[in-house]
């Protein structure tokens, strides 16, 4: 069991889930606010996208994330920030001529995935290790070996720290072969991903066993989506790991009550304290993650 749980809160992804929920937030300062309640909730560390202001698409505008970013610094607020470098990885294919590209795709190489990162220089960035069918239909999250390690190269050299998105066992394999070569540093940072179609399920057995397989040293923590986010909280936590929430993975409080982060951030702690466990601070928290500390 872990006995000092870091709490991550997702604020807002890239599904879509603008119009299911008035309290996803949408523009720089919306998104802003919302890490500013979920650090006030508990969380120590705040996951990062950004959305087109207009139409509340997912987006991968550098001057987005900067605002979002100067917005949480401009309020004094203690947090470790953590940027998605995953976007710009998605391909919808035609099923009938599979070389044709349809609406949604955004697909760029690795080094394109981080101008954001290259000038903001968060304290995390995410890297999602490995291609996926990404639900039914025809979408594909793709991020090959090549874009792997050419993105794990510049995350290194900026000195920032990679969060290892996995997503289904092989991922995993390779992120340790990444390690292997050199390309990540230590201590290595894991986010085990569970739930999403089609990676790996939201089964304890399933989430025990690559627990098994982290390397020696690694921080890691684990989410799974919709109704099982809150029982992930404690799953994750009795089997060692950190945890996260937040309205990217999960919108309800309980069955029909849409929450907000702070409210899922809250939870997240009731249970972490139920559990006999302390919840981290930002402090605590990069000391465990290899982050310098706050300036």
């Amino acid at each position: 069991m872990n006995d000092e749980v870091i709490i991550t809160c997702a604020l807002t992804g890239a599904g879509d889930t603008v119009g299911r929920s008035p309290h996803v937030p949408v523009t720089p300062r919306q998104i802003a606010a919302s890490a500013v309640e979920a650090a006030g909730a508990g969380a120590a560390v705040v996951h990062v996208h950004v959305r087109d202001p207009e139409s509340g698409a997912p987006s991968r505008d550098p001057r987005l994330y900067a605002e979002v970013v100067e917005r949480i610094k401009e309020t004094g607020t203690d947090v470790i920030i953590n940027l998605t470098a995953g976007m710009g990885g998605d391909l919808v294919i035609d099923p009938e001529q599979p070389l044709r590209h349809l609406p949604g795709t955004d697909l760029v190489g690795g080094l394109e995935r981080l101008p954001h990162v290259a000038e903001l220089l968060p304290d995390i960035c995410t890297l999602d290790c490995g291609s996926l069918n990404f639900g039914d239909g025809s979408n594909l999250y793709v991020s090959t070996p090549d874009m792997l390690r050419t993105g794990a190269k510049r995350i290194q050299e900026l000195g920032v720290r990679p969060e290892l998105e996995i997503f289904d066992t092989g991922q995993l394999w390779f992120a340790k072969q990444l390690h292997a070569e050199g390309l990540l540093d230590d201590p290595t940072v894991f986010q085990l991903c569970m739930g999403i179609p089609w990676g790996a399920p939201a089964d304890t057995a399933v989430l025990a066993a690559m627990v098994n397989q982290l390397p020696a040293g690694a921080q890691w923590a684990s989410f799974a989506l919709g109704r099982m986010q809150m029982p992930w909280v404690a799953q994750a936590i009795l089997l060692g790991g950190n945890v996260r929430v937040g309205l990217e993975d999960n919108l309800y409080l309980s069955k029909g009550v849409k929450a907000t982060n702070g409210q899922l951030v809250e939870r997240a702690v009731h249970i972490t304290e139920l559990l006999g466990a302390r919840v981290a601070t930002p402090a605590q928290a990069r000391a465990r993650l290899g982050l310098a500390p706050r300036v």
